[in-house]
């Protein structure tokens, strides 16, 4: 029996920031550059230069989508000098793209 009142999640209308948050991570995962950096920072820290080095990509360009996940608070970030460090830090996105990435591995 599916009641109005119920206080489960899935009974209940979304409301515009509820709608807001999902579609902006939904933007953020739809972005290959974006998948991979949170592909690499969902297994380890890295720096703005290591995720350089090993994605092959411009530093303004891995910079402004680091920028973009930050906002959305899919990866935040440690100083230790002058490095700043990066790992994701959205365990429920980060196994979404997991279980999309093993779904797209499958044939």
């Amino acid at each position: 029996m599916n009641d109005k009142n119920s206080s489960s999640p899935n009974s209940k209308q979304l409301d515009e920031e509820t709608l807001f948050v999902v579609s902006q991570t939904f933007k953020a995962l739809a972005d290959p550059t974006r998948i991979r950096i949170l592909h690499v920072l969902s297994t380890e820290e890295c720096s703005v230069s290591e995720l350089v080095e090993r994605l092959h990509l411009l530093q303004s360009t891995i910079s402004h989508q680091l920028r973009f996940l930050k906002n959305l608070r899919l990866v935040k970030s440690r100083r230790e000098g002058k490095m700043m460090y990066y790992t994701a830090s959205d365990e429920h996105v980060t196994n979404v793209l997991k279980q999309m990435i093993q779904h797209a591995l499958h044939e």
